[in-house]
């Protein structure tokens, strides 16, 4: 794409940045909290690409007055310095020009909230409950490391050890735009600890990442909700296992039912499923977004397939393969204790590089 050109899109959203900044002061504007929100987030989005651009353009000036300098200079050192200027510049420029490229694609809007984890045992019985365990492990030293904050909303734990389901809220900034690609089939092939013969066996985990539906997201009425009450059960000590504290809730028109069993509060737990309650009817309408992504992209990358059979963690070789990007690495210890950001990394890639075909910049 042409300089030039490049620098005409690029002032018109110059124009719409101080137009944002303007109305976000405005107190009308602040009176409506979901257009400010909506007017805050395309302020820092617009942020970025203005922060971009002005490199872009001072990278270009430096050229030039490298260039002249060159022209007119007899001083060697001059010289020497304009030619180090020019070099830099030359360099800077295509990665300059890919960033904004990909700054002026549309991003997910969904990328900037927090997430609601659902990590299922599949195939495999005791030792798939095993392995959704070492999963759920896996993340929270991943959130740890990216200082985001884990809540528990409900588990079932597997007979030998892990979860039959647990399901988790993550807090941080955005959760969601990096833990999306989590989303699918997660296999594992291993010796299992149920196991006497010493035999590799394959188990399965399904793992859904949600976008976690903020208030006025959707709009949800009491008369549309049945709440039940009723004892939690597991770990806790007497009050978890005496106390009416849990709560399950369903949406009566559209049959989605949530529970809630992790606070010793029944308050607090009613508004830990609420907000997993929003997010499961806001979900239904975004997984129409996500299958239409999927069409378009080979990838697979946050295609919203939740059945596919995305990553194989291969124990007896120490190797980690997602089968999306054709990625393979041999570090499995420390992919288990957290370490994914690198594999992360090469999915946002290749999403990016989809994102780009697609929009043909």
């Amino acid at each position: 794409m042409a300089e030039s050109n490049l620098l005409n899109r690029l002032d018109g959203l110059v124009s719409r940045f101080e137009e944002v900044g303007t109305l976000i002061a405005d107190p009308a504007v602040i009176a409506d909290m979901k257009r400010f929100v909506r007017l805050n987030k395309e302020y820092r989005d617009l942020e970025k690409i203005v922060a971009t651009r002005t490199e872009y353009v001072n990278v270009l000036n430096g050229i030039q007055e490298a260039k002249e300098l060159l022209e007119t200079e007899q001083d060697p050192d001059m010289r020497e310095m304009a030619r180090e200027e020019l070099e830099t510049g030359n360099s800077r420029i295509p990665v300059l020009e890919e960033e904004i490229k990909l700054l002026l694609v549309p991003a997910d809007t969904q990328d900037e909230k927090n997430a609601i984890v659902e990590i299922r045992g599949g195939t495999g019985g005791d030792e798939a409950a095993i392995f959704a365990g070492d999963l759920y492990r896996m993340y929270v030293k991943y959130c740890e490391s990216k200082d985001w904050k884990v809540e528990v909303t409900s588990y079932t734990e597997g007979t030998s050890g892990g979860f039959k389901e647990i399901i988790f809220a993550v807090t941080g900034e955005g959760v969601y735009g990096i833990l999306k690609y989590e989303s699918g089939v997660h296999r594992v092939q291993r010796i299992p600890q149920t196991e006497t013969q010493g035999r590799v066996h394959t188990s399965a985990a399904t793992v859904a990442v949600l976008p976690e539906a903020e208030e006025f997201d959707v709009e949800i009425k009491e008369s549309d909700i049945r709440t039940d009450i009723f004892c939690a059960s597991g770990h806790g000590g007497q009050s978890v296992n005496t106390t009416y504290s849990a709560i399950r809730l369903v949406h009566i028109p559209t049959g989605i039912t949530v529970q809630c069993q992790d606070e010793k509060s029944q308050l607090k737990n009613k508004a830990k499923a609420m907000v997993e309650l929003r997010t499961r009817i806001y979900n239904m309408e975004y997984q129409k977004y996500l299958d239409e992504i999927a069409s378009k992209r080979k990838t697979m990358v946050s295609s919203g397939d939740r059945s596919a059979k995305i990553r194989t963690y291969n124990y007896p070789q120490g190797r980690i393969t997602d089968h999306r990007i054709n990625y393979t690495i041999y570090n499995l210890s420390a992919f288990m204790d957290g370490d994914i950001q690198d594999c992360i990394d090469h999915l946002i890639v290749a999403e990016n590089a989809e994102r780009l075909k697609e929009s043909e910049l």
